[in-house]
């Protein structure tokens, strides 16, 4: 488990996560609205090396970030109301693909999320301190 006491710091949490990770591994990012979820993933693109502005998916479901070491593949749950619209958009080819996946809210389908994932739990202890727990 990690506190951070910035935005700066919950970057750069995503950023050492990136620097260990390897192509087909899936991330499911869990905690409440402003927890830091999509600062950390800014920070993981960042480590990765990728120049693209990360934004939350909320709306679209997917943004592919790409030009770092491997591609990233930012999901977010929260408005998807059901597993179909998942495989409309080819979500299996996704996660079991060469890039990595980072699915924030991904505590709303956990059936979807494959069994060797790294869940990674955001916590606000204030507002300006979040515990990351790192699984």
């Amino acid at each position: 488990m990690f506190t951070s006491a910035s935005v700066a710091e919950t970057e750069a949490a995503g950023a050492r996560v990136a620097q260990e990770v390897r192509a087909g591994e899936v991330l499911a990012l869990t905690g409440d609205l402003g927890t830091g979820k999509t600062q950390f993933v800014k920070g993981f693109a960042r480590g990765l090396g990728s120049p693209a502005p990360v934004t939350s998916p909320t709306f679209t479901l997917l943004h592919e970030y790409l030009g770092g070491r491997l591609s990233i593949y930012h999901f977010d749950f929260y408005r998807l109301e059901n597993l179909t619209a998942l495989k409309t958009i080819g979500f299996d080819e996704y996660i079991f693909g060469d890039g990595v996946s980072i699915i924030e809210w991904a505590d709303r389908f956990p059936s979807a999320i494959p069994a060797g994932a790294r869940w990674i739990r955001f916590h606000m202890i204030s507002p300006h301190e979040r515990t990351i727990e790192l699984q």
